[in-house]
């Protein structure tokens, strides 16, 4: 199915609005609380055709779910009006790495990468995963040691994978929306401290068109804009970029 992009003018527009409306949560809200969640609790609604983000889920740390499920409900609904894609608005979209099912999904989500420490089958899992051409979009997570866990943790799944930084000309940031600048702030009192977003990327080295892989968002959390963009917790223009982000690398995933 085409995907019609809308006059910028007008898609911004749409973006600002939507950004600081208030929407319903659903009753999932009730499951998320401080502690943990028990994965057999988060059975992946079933496949029915329709977008799905799949949402990765690992061990030891909760960070696998900060922003969820909000950021995938406000992220779904923007998808829906500005798009034609048919986004599900699965509220239970969280697979484990090696889950077969995970394989029916062509874009992935990673959060809190810096706490990240796969087992081998989930590392094998999400191998396959990117091999047989899923989309994986790396988000939330800053500074050195963050980056060297999930180096380390790329690095176990992809042993040949290069990590490369992406600047404002590669395709990914103008596939939907044509994205100006990659100096967006991270969001809260680091951003304002001055931490900004750094892009970069990982390759397929067998694809003449050099298709990427992995898109890594390193001192970046633009599922907290998004999970926050009901409360006007942020200000509304690096708001909008985080869902323009967004909304660009579904596009080249499912484009490419």
């Amino acid at each position: 199915m085409p995907i019609y992009p809308m006059r910028p003018w007008l898609a911004a527009l749409l973006l600002v609005m939507l950004a600081l409306v208030a929407w319903p949560s659903g009753p999932i809200q009730a499951q998320r609380g401080g502690g943990r969640i028990p994965y057999d609790a988060l059975t992946p609604d079933r496949y029915d055709s329709r977008f799905t983000l799949a949402r990765l889920y690992y061990q030891r740390y909760e960070g696998w779910r900060f922003d969820w499920p909000e950021m995938e409900e406000h992220l779904s609904r923007i998808l829906a009006d500005l798009t034609t894609f048919r986004p599900s608005h699965a509220r239970n979209n969280v697979f484990r790495m090696d889950d077969p099912e995970l394989l029916k999904y062509p874009v992935a989500y990673l959060s809190e990468p810096g706490y990240w420490f796969p087992t081998e089958t989930e590392a094998l899992g999400l191998r396959e995963y990117i091999d047989k051409g899923g989309f994986l979009i790396v988000d939330d997570f800053h500074f050195e040691d963050e980056w060297a866990v999930f180096e380390r943790a790329m690095k176990q799944v992809l042993p040949n994978g290069r990590i490369e930084r992406l600047d404002i000309s590669h395709p990914v940031f103008n596939s939907f929306f044509p994205i100006m600048s990659l100096r967006v702030p991270y969001p809260g009192r680091l951003g304002q401290q001055g931490l900004m977003g750094e892009f970069f990327g990982i390759h397929d080295p067998e694809d003449p068109a050099n298709r990427l892989r992995v898109v890594i968002n390193y001192n970046m959390d633009i599922g907290d804009y998004m999970e926050h963009s009901m409360e006007g917790r942020y200000a509304v223009a690096p708001t909008n970029e985080a869902y323009k982000f967004g909304i660009n690398y579904l596009v080249y995933g499912l484009t490419h």
